[in-house]
């Protein structure tokens, strides 16, 4: 490339770092924060007002941005290789350690104490170390069900049907209650109806040390921090041959392991949440209740904190007014209320809930762009007239009580076992779905899977993953 071109390309991007960077006539700057979603073409009329409110509380303004559900992940993997400007990034346990140590993300460990103390100690610590790389505060975690709790949910009708016992949260306990409905309703009745993308219960006691390869793990509750080889795990197999047995006998519905979604009525499932969202998961499913019952946790882990966190860029020239902005939607219920549900009078109103007089939020249209999750602390958030009585307060209890994991803030670098790690997951994919939905057999699929992971490097990651964790462990 000649130095003409070399000059050329530089001043072009100066000149887009210039106009990027901005700033009213009056000095007040406009923080750029990227989300995800529609890509609304009312995003700029809604930041232009979003920004009225932040202007008069913290001086700052605001242009909301999205990367589409489908794109999303394209586009800000060629904003960070590019260097193009923003100020906040909405990021998750996919991307969140890739983009920060890539050098991306800001390094607030001490700015968010003194620009933001109000933010800081708005959540507990736990958070804080699962957003941590090397000691050093990557983003600013969203605090809501951060804490991992599985729940298992039974259609009421059929537990008073069948006198099930559903407080034993056991395979064993699972299998009998599956036998009794499967004998009373028939060949066509499915009671743990599923698809191919259905969380996978079966890996429940073991931490994910690489993300998409589960086959590596440390046990939740080991206090030694053992990385080990999890399908060679007695409990893990023990699951799968339950699986695969209720593929076989028709508890689990033959094409579970081909199908995208399932039916909108199920008997049974399982999902992270907490039981006052059984009132929706009813609603949504056309029935009149589901009973629910845990089968695990509370867990602080590295995976749950990541799942939604808000990043701000190494070259913001605004980082102190980014955090004073993430203050707000975390402190502010006015400004978190406007960030979730629109604008008061056009999207939403305020109500009083006639049956305990207490303040919610009814809404009047649907079409507000911004999602919830990524935004802030849900605790502050006025909850909607449709949800009951201490909704939220049941998630903040889980939080309280939650048993934080023994790796909780490690995040493996994946360097010195590259190759080997893309291989092994090109392998586990392979075979996962299949083994997931019980339609393969494990007593002679995962012997198979094994050995061509070994052959693969599996041994080597192991080592790797004790190596650091040992290192990271060490240091705390």
């Amino acid at each position: 490339m000649t130095q003409k071109k070399l000059l050329l390309l530089a001043a072009v991007f100066v000149l887009i770092l210039f106009v990027s960077c901005k700033s009213d006539k009056s000095g007040v700057p406009t923080l750029i924060w990227w989300q995800i979603g529609g890509n609304s073409a009312e995003l700029p009329r809604y930041s232009r007002i979003l920004s009225e409110y932040t202007e008069g509380k913290i001086g700052v303004r605001i242009d909301m941005r999205q990367g589409t559900w489908a794109g999303a992940s394209r586009r800000f993997n060629a904003m960070i290789n590019t260097g193009e400007y923003f100020d906040i990034m909405f990021a998750d346990a996919n991307t969140f350690t890739n983009f920060a140590t890539l050098g991306a993300f800001a390094d607030i460990t001490d700015l968010v104490k003194e620009a933001s103390p109000e933010l800081y100690s708005s959540m507990p610590k736990e958070l804080w170390i699962g957003v941590s790389l090397d000691g050093k505060i990557y983003g600013i975690p969203t605090y809501k069900d951060s804490a991992s709790t599985q729940f298992v949910f039974w259609d009421a009708a059929v537990v008073d049907k069948y006198n099930l016992d559903i407080e034993d949260n056991s395979w064993q306990g699972w299998d009998v209650n599956f036998k009794k409905i499967k004998e009373g309703e028939g060949e066509r009745y499915y009671p743990y109806t599923m698809s191919r993308s259905e969380g996978d219960s079966v890996f429940i006691n073991y931490l994910e040390v690489i993300p998409l390869l589960v086959p590596v793990g440390v046990r939740f509750d080991d206090p030694e921090r053992r990385v080990v080889s999890t399908l060679e795990q007695t409990d893990v197999l023990e699951g799968y041959r339950f699986m695969h047995r209720w593929f076989e006998t028709g508890i689990i519905n033959p094409d579970a392991n081909m199908i995208d979604t399932v039916p909108r009525y199920r008997p049974f499932f399982s999902a992270q949440a907490w039981p006052a969202v059984a009132a929706s998961y009813a609603t949504s499913s056309g029935i009149e209740r589901y009973i629910p019952s845990k089968y695990f946790g509370p867990l602080f882990s590295t995976k749950s904190i990541q799942g939604s966190i808000n990043c701000i860029s190494v070259n913001s020239k605004y980082k102190a007014e980014a955090l004073k902005l993430l203050e707000l939607v975390n402190t502010d219920p006015v400004f978190r209320d406007m960030m979730t549900y629109g604008i008061e009078g056009d999207h939403f109103e305020y109500v009083t809930v006639p049956d305990d007089g207490r303040k919610a939020v009814r809404r009047l249209r649907t079409d507000w762009p911004l999602i919830n999750y990524q935004i802030g602390n849900y605790f502050i958030l006025t909850p909607e007239d449709t949800v009951p009585a201490g909704y939220w307060d049941e998630v903040r209890y889980l939080n309280e009580t939650a048993f934080s994991a023994y790796i909780l803030g490690f995040t493996m670098d994946l360097t010195p076992v590259e190759n080997e790690v893309i291989n092994c997951r090109n392998t586990w994919d392979r075979f996962y779905t299949d083994l997931r939905t019980g339609a393969s057999d494990p007593d002679t699929t995962i012997p198979v899977i094994i050995a061509e992971l070994k052959r693969k490097g599996l041994n080597k990651i192991i080592a790797e993953a004790q190596r650091q964790i040992d290192e990271f462990a060490g240091q705390q």
